[in-house]
């Protein structure tokens, strides 16, 4: 079928590997909190066009799509048409038996019309499209059709984003599907994940390579004061292994001011950037030669002022302990964080000693504590260790040519626009 033809952006995005064995100061494996699935409601407001009908001369009728008379659809239906050439929409209504209106938005190719959110199981709806041709002409279709009832095999999501809270500039949307998303059905899931940022970023989407997971990120740092819209729409779509997609999940957050910390293994030095000026130095001991820290660029995932690190299922014993820790941020799935480490103030600028986390002063460990963000990036060179995909939202760790090698959907140079 021929969808509506209008110039757009596909959106591409990178990796989890939670359960990875990379040694670090502590072994807590829980994540941050999914932010809640949400259906917002349908309402009255039209998506695309004006309710007055054309006055031109009237074209033959649009095949609408799902056709007429179409049974079980997933609730993820969007609604399209075949158009003549040089036919561009003009209106898209969608009702349900009751006549409410359902709204939803054009893509941006003009590909399809999306609804805001899920249909409802078992609904009948009816679809009216109203285009316009260059010659002048009008040409309407209309589509009833009905959707499945709910299936009994989905798949679990999440997403790691809440709405109203403020994150640094490193802070990639983070998609994750449990199972993983078979290869085959990535694409479809993809044009189904949804970002709008203001003020206007291209970005990209990077998969996991088993599918757990799928990062979204510009090719530089989110310009401070940035909005992220995110919209997951996952519910009712059909995978390849007979499961279906959730719930939709939606986010809209904030990125603050630029807050970023460089360490550099030859000095043993962070050294922190506030809105791209130095305002602080402070040695630091990294991970000794047993348990090195990584190389890369990761971002803070999630902030404790007092927790304990227990490793004394580590299968070296000499890695095993229990120990009281202050000011922890974590920055790897497997285990490394900043955080306070006073028995070490005599080696940090001078020799690694820790199990792989970046040590620093208690004094430092509180003014670092109270300055970041979850999503302020870190980036840590010259180690004996590179950081590993998806230990931690590993997003930025990639060169943007890298990155979008991970899409499931082609990517245009520069990154793509909102497909919304």
């Amino acid at each position: 079928m021929v969808r509506f033809t209008r110039a757009g952006a596909l959106v591409g995005a990178l990796a989890l590997a939670a359960s990875l064995a990379l040694s670090g100061c502590g072994d807590e494996q829980q994540k941050p909190s999914f932010v809640g699935g949400s259906a917002p409601g349908t309402g009255p407001d039209a998506a695309i066009g004006g309710s007055s009908t054309p006055t031109a001369p009237a074209g033959p009728p649009l095949p609408v799509s799902p056709g007429n008379g179409a049974k079980n659809k997933p609730v993820s239906t969007e609604i399209s048409a075949d158009l003549p050439d040089g036919t561009k929409i003009m209106e898209v209504m969608l009702t349900n038996g009751a006549g409410d209106r359902v709204s939803g938005k054009l893509r941006t190719d003009g590909s399809s019309w999306v609804p805001n959110a899920p249909l409802k199981y078992g609904t009948s709806y009816t679809a009216s499209v109203t285009a316009a041709g260059s010659d002048g002409t009008t040409h309407q279709g209309t589509s009833t059709f009905t959707t499945m009832k709910k299936p009994k095999s989905t798949i679990g999501s999440g997403l790691y984003l809440f709405d109203d809270k403020t994150y640094g500039v490193a802070m990639p949307v983070v998609a994750e599907f449990h199972p993983g998303i078979p290869k085959k059905d990535r694409a479809a899931v993809q044009k189904r994940m949804f970002v709008r940022t203001d003020p206007p970023q291209p970005g990209a989407w990077h998969w996991v390579d088993n599918g757990t997971q799928a990062y979204y990120r510009a090719p530089e740092y989110w310009k401070p004061g940035t909005t992220l819209d995110v919209r997951i729409a996952l519910a009712g779509i059909p995978l390849s292994n007979g499961r279906y997609g959730d719930v939709d999940r939606k986010a809209t957050a904030k990125i603050g001011r630029s807050f970023v910390m460089k360490v550099d293994n030859a000095t043993k030095k962070m050294t922190v950037y506030e809105d791209g000026k130095v305002t602080r130095t402070m040695p630091v001991s990294l991970g000794k030669k047993s348990t090195p820290s990584s190389s890369g660029t990761m971002v803070v995932m999630e902030k404790k002022e007092k927790t304990v690190f227990d490793t004394m299922d580590d299968p070296d014993p000499a890695n095993r302990y229990v120990t009281d820790i202050e000011y922890a941020q974590r920055l790897t799935w497997g285990g490394e964080y900043i955080h306070a480490a006073p028995w070490s103030v005599g080696d940090q600028g001078r020799r690694n000693v820790s199990h792989g986390c970046v040590n620093v002063s208690t004094a430092n460990a509180r003014w670092l504590f109270e300055k970041t963000r979850v999503g302020d990036p870190i980036t840590v060179k010259g180690t004996e260790r590179k950081l590993a995909a998806g230990n931690g939202w590993t997003a930025w760790s990639l060169s943007w040519s890298q990155f979008i090698k991970g899409s499931a959907l082609p990517v245009p140079e520069g990154g793509a626009g909102p497909a919304l």
